[in-house]
């Protein structure tokens, strides 16, 4: 199932919460204040307002307008001004506002009136914008400027507004304020173009925008394509004339460097702050920090937060649950949780986010007892499972085999009042599929149908590869026609899914002409589509035929994974191609390819078997030079093959190094021991293997029975030696019937 990408989107891919400007906070004097950062010589002086005189018969109107609105008492305006309604022109609106102006609770009635008639021009307009200002009412200037900006009948330039704004600036109040909330109304409007040129017009009046304006600015371009680099211009220039960028301003820096991928150039900007006059706060650490988890860097982030403890920051949720996300993602889910009880111990709570993402880590590694059991650890702290935490646990319980466990987990979730998605139904009809239970994986599709569910590509891919499992070719067939008359398109999933099952019922032609079909389609052979039938010619033992698909690969620049160059290696010495084995891993060696245990296991066993113990050796030494880590097999191989050249004392530090990693011999591996330990006469060795294989539970044959029943009677110990005859009889005779049964 793949789904992995829902448990990262929804939880972790938290944007940084940029705060957004508020309108009703500012102080006038912010921008009063950057007025001394732009060398005054340098600054033209606003135009002096000229506006047109009125004649001797205007002033009269205008007299008895204001006069008549100024009286009004309790009357509404509306009836106050009815009878000069058919005399008033747009030119009077801006002599009456001269003389009402100290009165602003009549300027904006008298203005509504007039906005109910006509609309306004820009010069009104401009003029009620400056009168909010004055009166610190930058609710109501932003919204004058919104109104008219956000109109999609707008006809007037840019150019023509910012100049009536300027033109009407020294005479109507003079609050510089009232640029800034043009500036944020273009930005929220999303002219940014506007914007900056509205920032540059104001340099020549010797006018720096506020830092917060600037903020929301930076914030803008950060969600615009290419943003950041426009960011980062802006940041360095603004700078440079004056802007004095805050704390709020680096983290919104940070987090867009961050969000591209540029996360040394945001570590490099969150080092600077302190020179620059700003201290980093816990927002501006955590969010380098969770730059370096999303591109998978452990090291760095460990050094940031001892940096944080030396500063005496201490990591916030997010931080914790970036390092979490990180740690389960590599695999590290152990020390993942180690992580989760530290954040506890400083305590912070954790909440679905960080258990979700721990439970699918623990699903993915397979252990699925420590899922269960943060599952039932959440619960007692009374965070409840959702969806996508559901999903985790019934994709790992299907990914190991435990398909009643998942189908009671479905139960649980349908009782808590939560409806399965298409996610839940594809994962278990995975799980029912590699449990080979096809009809069960069928019955569940029919489900979903009658659900309303659509079952999607993934759905379907996971059938057709349950049924090429199966052999059941024609059915997977039936199923691609269903699938193509649906309009679903096949995929590199679906087409790899056939080609295994071509190869695996033998037909290795037909899957090449499957390979040869998916690139007329447009879909290209990928590492596992060349990988499958390599290991078919591996197995027919046309080894020429797999080696040549490993040329093609690297032709074709495809990347041969390191399954692929293990199917090739025991093809190899599966054929007695030792030499041919030898040079592969030479090559490998090289081209800076990192063989793993099971590619020197291949050589190694064949060697062993062919009792050439000095090779295995080597192998095993260069095995140990280049750090790969020895599996059970690695030690199994090693040791029956020192027993059968009868170096028993090789063997014995083998199989205690065995012991000693947590690994547990196999039953041949035991008998190669104890019988080795036998022919040299070394009792107490054998018998002490012997011991040990049967606290293993692993079943000696009778041989080895009636040898120790033998010993012990000869050397008195009656009551063990008809133990051993009571449990070879009771073992052997059961074994026997189990295997005619099967």
């Amino acid at each position: 199932m793949r789904r992995c990408s829902v448990f990262v989107f929804p939880y972790h891919c938290q944007a940084l919460s940029i705060k957004q400007t508020s309108f009703f906070s500012y102080s006038t004097n912010s921008a009063v204040e950057k007025l001394s950062c732009v060398p005054l010589s340098a600054a033209r002086p606003f135009p002096d307002y000229s506006p047109k005189k009125p004649s001797i018969r205007d002033s009269e109107l205008v007299q008895q307008l204001s006069t008549s609105i100024k009286q009004r008492y309790s009357e509404h305006i509306r009836r106050v001004l009815k009878p000069f309604e058919s005399k008033i022109r747009p030119d009077h609106i801006i002599w009456v506002l001269m003389t009402v102006k100290n009165d602003y609770k009549l300027v904006l009635d008298f203005f509504d009136w007039w906005c109910q008639r006509r609309d306004p021009s820009i010069e009104v307009r401009c003029i009620l914008v400056h009168i909010s200002a004055a009166q610190k009412d930058a609710r109501t200037a932003h919204r004058l400027i919104h109104d008219f900006w956000a109109r999609p009948d707008v006809t007037v330039s840019f150019s023509q507004f910012l100049e009536k704004l300027i033109y009407t600036y020294k005479d109507w109040g003079s609050n510089p304020f009232v640029f800034d909330i043009f500036f944020q109304v273009l930005v929220e409007l999303g002219s940014l173009d506007y914007g900056r040129k509205l920032f540059d017009k104001m340099l020549h009046y010797g006018l720096v925008l506020s830092v917060s304006s600037c903020n929301l600015f930076l914030s803008r371009l950060s969600h615009e394509i290419e943003g950041h680099k426009v960011m980062l211009k802006a940041f360095n220039e603004f700078s440079e004339v004056g802007v004095c960028w805050d704390n709020e301003s680096h983290n919104i820096m940070i987090h867009s460097l961050c969000r591209v991928g540029k996360v040394k150039e945001a570590h490099n900007l969150l080092l600077q702050m302190e020179l620059r006059g700003c201290m980093p706060d816990v927002v501006s650490y955590s969010t380098v920090i969770n730059g370096y988890c999303a591109t998978r860097q452990l090291e760095p982030v460990l050094k940031i937060i001892k940096e944080m403890q030396v500063k005496g920051l201490k990591p916030n949720v997010f931080t914790f649950n970036s390092i979490i996300l990180l740690l389960s993602k590599t695999g590290k889910v152990l020390d993942a949780e180690k992580i989760l009880t530290e954040m506890t111990s400083q305590g912070i709570a954790p909440d679905n986010v960080v258990y979700t993402t721990l439970i699918d880590g623990f699903c993915k590694t397979g252990n699925i007892s420590a899922a269960y059991r943060l599952f039932n650890k959440m619960q007692c702290f009374n965070i409840t499972p959702d969806l996508i935490t559901y999903t985790a646990l019934i994709s790992g319980l299907c990914q190991t085999g435990n398909i009643a466990e998942a189908d009671e987990l479905l139960n649980d979730m349908l009782g808590g009042g939560l409806e399965p998605d298409e996610f839940i139904y594809t994962a278990l009809i995975d799980g029912y599929c590699k449990a080979g239970e096809i009809r069960a994986a069928f019955a569940l599709h029919n489900k979903m149908v009658q659900m309303q569910l659509v079952p999607n590509i993934v759905t379907y891919t996971t059938l057709v590869d349950g049924l090429c499992k199966l052999g059941e070719l024609d059915t997977a067939n039936e199923l691609l026609h269903e699938m193509c008359g649906k309009g679903l398109e096949l995929n590199i999933y679906t087409y790899n899914s056939l080609v295994n099952g071509l190869c695996k019922a033998g037909d290795v032609k037909q899957a090449v002409q499957l390979m040869e079909d998916m690139e007329a389609a447009g879909i290209h052979p990928d590492a596992f589509t060349y990988t499958t039938l390599m290991d078919a010619y591996c197995k027919f033992g046309e080894m020429s035929k797999a080696h040549g698909l490993l040329h093609q690969m690297l032709l074709r620049g495809l990347q041969p994974t390191i399954v692929t160059f293990n199917v090739l290696m025991n093809g190899f010495c599966m054929s007695g191609m030792l030499e041919e084995g030898d040079k592969l891993l030479k090559w490998m060696l090289e081209k800076g390819i990192i063989p793993n245990a099971t590619t020197y296991n291949s050589l190694m066993k064949q060697y062993s078997m062919r009792n050439d113990m000095r090779m295995t050796s080597e192998i095993y030494k260069g095995m140990l030079g280049q750090g790969v880590v020895l599996n059970a097999n690695t030690f199994n191989i090693l040791i029956r093959g020192h027993c059968k050249a009868r170096n028993m004392k090789e063997a014995w530090f083998l199989h205690k190094e065995m012991v000693k990693k947590g690994f547990t011999p196999t039953l041949d591996t035991y008998h190669a021991l104890i019988k080795g330990f036998l022919k040299r006469k070394k009792y107490s060795e054998a018998k002490e293997m012997f011991e040990e294989m049967r606290r293993d539970g692993l079943l000696a044959d009778k041989e080895l029975y009636s040898i120790f029943a033998d010993m012990n009677y000869d050397q008195g110990n009656f009551d063990l030696a008809l133990e051993l005859c009571d449990e070879a009889v009771e073992k052997c005779v059961a074994v026997k019937t189990d295997n005619r049964n099967a």
